[in-house]
Formats: C-alpha cells, sequence, structure tokens
C-alpha cells in the first residue's frame, strides 16, 4: 500500500500549482503528464478553445470495457477576499490538517491517484483504472464534457464512475442540479426627481429579486420535496447584481444573476418559464407607461444535470463494498458526477476531505480523511487486480 506520506507529498506538489479557474492548469497538467510518462502511461489532453486549460484522460492497465474512471477537477476557487493565515498555494501541517488552497476541493483525491502509480502498474489490473481530470468544475462545470465525449467515443465503455468530490468518504449516489439564469433589464434614464420620465432599472430588478424569493418559499410551503437533500426542495437565490450609475440618476441598466439548484425530480425550465412570464405579463407593462424602450433579456447562462439516484448501480456497488458505507446519502452541490450519468455512465461521489471545508479561507484536510483516501484507492486497486 502506498504510505500516507507518498500521498502527501504528492498532495503538496498540486497545491504549489495556482489553478484558480479563471487562470490556466497546464503546469499541472504538464506535471501530471510527466508522472505519468515515468511509468509509460500515455495521456490525452482536450485543450480549450484558447488552449491555455485542458482536460486530461489517460488509461492504466488493459484497454477493455468494464474499468474504473477516477474523475477530478483540477480547478480551484479564487481566494480574493479571504482571510489566510498561510501562502493557499504552500501546503503546510497544523494540528492534524493540511492547510492549502484545494487540499480538500479537491486535489487530495488527485494525489491519491497519482501516489498509486507504482501500485496500479504492478498490479496486472484486469480491468483499467482511467484518469479521467476536468478544468473550469468551479465555474459550471464547463470544462469536463469535451472529456466525457472523448471517453465516450474512444474508449471501452467502463463500468464505474468514482467522482473524489469531499463527501469524508462517504458514498453519495445522487446531486442537486444547478442552473444559471442572468436577467439584462433595460430602463430609461431621467432626473430621480421626474419618475414620470424614466424607471429605474434596479428598481425593476427589485421586484424581479422578490418573485425569485417567492418562488423559493414557495417550494418550503409545497408538497414537491426529498428529505434525502438538505436543503429538501428546490431553491433559488439571486447573488449578483450590477446597476446604476449615480444616486440622482435612474438606472438605464441593471443585471442581475440567480440560480437554481434542482432536485432531481424537478425541472429548472418550470422556474425560468415562471420567471419570463412575470417579466412579460407583469413588469414590462408597468416599465413600458414611462419607458416605452424598457425590455429584460433572459439569459439561461450554465447547467449541470443532478446526479439522480440509481439503485444498485455498478459505481455505488463498487464503492459501497470500497468503504463499507451503506447509508444513502445525498448533497445539494452540483458535480461533474451528474454529467457523466447523463452521458450513460454508472456515477457515484466519494472522496476525501469534507465539503464544509471547501471555498473556505484557510481551506484544510484532517489527515484522517488522507489515510482514508489513501485505503480506498488502495483496496480498489486490489479489486480490479487479478
Amino acid at each position: 500500500m502506498v504510505a500516507v506520506v507518498d500521498v502527501r507529498a504528492e498532495l503538496a506538489r498540486l497545491i504549489a500549482f495556482n489553478t484558480i479557474s479563471r487562470d490556466s492548469n497546464m503546469d499541472l497538467i504538464a506535471y501530471v503528464q510527466e508522472r505519468l510518462n515515468e511509468y509509460g502511461i500515455e495521456s490525452r489532453l482536450v485543450p480549450n478553445a484558447e488552449g491555455n486549460k485542458a482536460n486530461l484522460l489517460a488509461t492504466v492497465g488493459p484497454m477493455i470495457e468494464g474499468g474504473v474512471v477516477l474523475s477530478g477537477h483540477t480547478d480551484v476557487v479564487p481566494i480574493d477576499d479571504q482571510d489566510w493565515h498561510s501562502d493557499p498555494f504552500a501546503m503546510i501541517e497544523k494540528d492534524g490538517k493540511l492547510f492549502g488552497r484545494g487540499t480538500c476541493d479537491m486535489k487530495c483525491f488527485l494525489a491519491t491517484a497519482l501516489a498509486a502509480l507504482p501500485n496500479m502498474t504492478a498490479a496486472n489490473l484486469r480491468v483499467p483504472i482511467h484518469f479521467a481530470f476536468s478544468y473550469d468544475e468551479e465555474v459550471g462545470c464547463a470544462g469536463v464534457p469535451s472529456l466525457i465525449r472523448l471517453l465516450r467515443n474512444e474508449l471501452p465503455t467502463p463500468s464505474a464512475v468514482i467522482v473524489g468530490e469531499p463527501t469524508d468518504m462517504k458514498v453519495v449516489t445522487a446531486h442537486k442540479g444547478v442552473t444559471a439564469v442572468s436577467a439584462l433589464i433595460t430602463g430609461k434614464e431621467a432626473h430621480s426627481s421626474q419618475t414620470q420620465l424614466g424607471y429605474s432599472a434596479v428598481m425593476a430588478a427589485g421586484r424581479l429579486i422578490t418573485f425569485v424569493g417567492d418562488m423559493t418559499a414557495k417550494n418550503v410551503a409545497g408538497s414537491k420535496k426529498d428529505g434525502r437533500f438538505e436543503p429538501d426542495y428546490t431553491t433559488m437565490t439571486v447573488n449578483v447584481i450590477q446597476g446604476g450609475t449615480a444616486l440622482n440618476i435612474m438606472a438605464g441598466h441593471c443585471t442581475l444573476t440567480w440560480d437554481i439548484r434542482t432536485l432531481p425530480t424537478d425541472d429548472p425550465g418550470t422556474y425560468i418559464d415562471r420567471f419570463k412570464a412575470f417579466c412579460a405579463d407583469i413588469v414590462l407593462p408597468e416599465m413600458r407607461k414611462t419607458a416605452p424602450e424598457a425590455r429584460i433579456d433572459v439569459d439561461v447562462r450554465a447547467g449541470t444535470p443532478p446526479l439522480k439516484f440509481e439503485a444498485d448501480s455498478e459505481a455505488e456497488r463498487l464503492c459501497r463494498q470500497l468503504t463499507g458505507d451503506n447509508a444513502i446519502r445525498a448533497v445539494s452541490y452540483a458535480a461533474e458526477a451528474g454529467q457523466f450519468q447523463e452521458a450513460g455512465l454508472s456515477t457515484a461521489i466519494c472522496g476525501p476531505g469534507s465539503i464544509a471545508q471547501a471555498h473556505q479561507p484557510n481551506e484544510f484536510i484532517a489527515l484522517s480523511q488522507v489515510e482514508l483516501g489513501t485505503r480506498f484507492m488502495a483496496d480498489l486497486i486490489e479489486n480490479l487486480a487479478r
């Protein structure tokens, strides 16, 4: 079995790469390729249009059907305006914890896979282990679709995908979907004392924000719930708003962005349609009384499908066998797991670290979780060996 110290060293190397989503991940990807090359493992890259980011796909073992995909994203969230007590990109150990951006979300899972390469290549695997490392997960799971297409089109079909998001090494078999929606509101500028001559786009935005909140409130009071999730209903929140130029000018433009976190049985399109109807039937007619040119342009900016419960799937059976965890769990965050499942691949989420530490200043992973992740990878190799 790989020693925990080897995983820690691998994790420290990965943390040292600043792979915040707005920046490139190519240095980290080049490093991963070097590690794979040491063991004679070829890898393929799927770059983005600009060429400054790439997915990586590699296979250890025989190129046959029935393998297991180890899926993880290489990007991390920003550190801006966070109170870090140490360099986020220089991993340190303190009080049984490893600190650094990405330690739990989710470079530790990548580190356990890379540190296990000697064991994987020596194990005489009966089915392959595929590495599927993606970019831009943290900005709407935008990078992985091209990786999934490559995997489905050019590799023998795997039997299971394990997405290593932080779950405390517990088995998660469902997550909510997420859809991002923006609304560009065009009003009419006028002196703020002359409200009969214009309409403030910010005021219109206020009505739309209230409507989004009202839709969530109906779900809170409604019957469409699933107690396996927390919260157990579909949620909607407006999280970004920009508009206006001065206190005494009625705002000509305002943009708001909101997200929909849907239960797997719910349809985000239902809420988008309600929102559009409220704009067209209620808000715009009022705006156009004093601003005939007023308009509201609604754009669905990104969407990630939910991971749906799939009883006794191959991925679920494998993860439960390796962990001994038989509880039914779901999470309210979105991940790439739903995209793999949508492509017809049996998928579960299981990885080291706690989601409570993700995206936080002074992000950390407990050494006990590193140990569990290391054991999981060793047991997976043993399970797949002849």
